[in-house]
């Protein structure tokens, strides 16, 4: 006869098997749940999973006024043949710009003032409109490297900076400096006649030139060209590796 300890384990075992048996199941659940929560976070935008604020400060890095103590008005105490200009985009937004000429213009350009400059954009050289990464300005020394090389190679360039970065003025948003990006195109291919003009983004910059480019051709005016470098597909894939975006995500 079976005593009552006896039963007691028996129960037990019954218990432990049952709760082995729905592992699996368990398991799959588990997954099912977690596969569902993942999807719902990567259907979101980032902004939705972190202060906007802080969000925007991370994206855009433009509180990060880079070199410093630098007169963007003067740019030859940086770069030679080159001319600073601004241009309003709408109501409280101006942006500074930076217009260097083919180095083999170099001397022309010598002593020249911004009416020379702008109609020097319809001499037949390719024109670049820069359109830079995140913090900094225009005239950081890794850009001004990359517009030197771009210079000795015969094009102009139009380094700018959106608004609310270096002196530029305004707030940066997405949509903002979409519209930074057009107004800048477009203003060049004004004064520039039938020469090609090419919007090359970096970094930031590369998903900027990719939304004007987008508008443009649904204005029915598409880019001559673009230029993508060190492009991203989303901010979150951005943000794996962005140092200071994996303290938040």
């Amino acid at each position: 006869m079976e005593t009552e300890e006896q039963g007691c384990v028996a129960a037990w075992w019954d218990m432990v098997l049952r709760n082995l048996r729905s592992i699996p199941q368990r398991c799959a659940a588990l997954g099912r749940k977690i596969t569902a929560q993942y999807n719902s976070f990567r259907s979101k935008s980032l902004k939705e999973h972190i202060f906007p604020p802080l969000m925007d400060m991370l994206v855009y890095f433009n509180f990060f006024k880079a070199p410093f103590l630098v007169d963007l008005k003067d740019p030859e105490l940086k770069i030679p043949h080159t001319v600073n200009f601004y241009i309003k985009v709408e109501p409280g937004v101006i942006l500074g710009i930076w217009h260097t000429v083919p180095s083999f213009r170099g001397e022309d350009a010598k002593g020249k003032d911004r009416c020379w400059y702008e109609a020097a954009l319809h001499d037949g050289n390719p024109i670049i409109v820069y359109l830079h990464g995140s913090a900094e300005h225009r005239a950081a020394s890794h850009r001004l490297k990359l517009v030197k090389v771009l210079s000795d190679g015969g094009f102009h360039i139009l380094s700018v900076d959106y608004r609310g970065f270096g002196d530029s003025t305004g707030t940066p948003t997405e949509e903002g400096l979409t519209v930074d990006a057009i107004y800048v195109y477009e203003w060049t291919k004004a004064r520039s006649g039938n020469t090609p003009v090419c919007l090359w983004g970096h970094s930031l910059g590369t998903g900027v030139v990719t939304n004007a480019a987008r508008v443009l051709e649904e204005k029915g005016s598409p880019v001559d060209a673009i230029v993508l470098e060190a492009p991203f597909t989303n901010m979150w894939d951005a943000s794996i590796n962005y140092p200071l975006l994996k303290l938040c995500v």
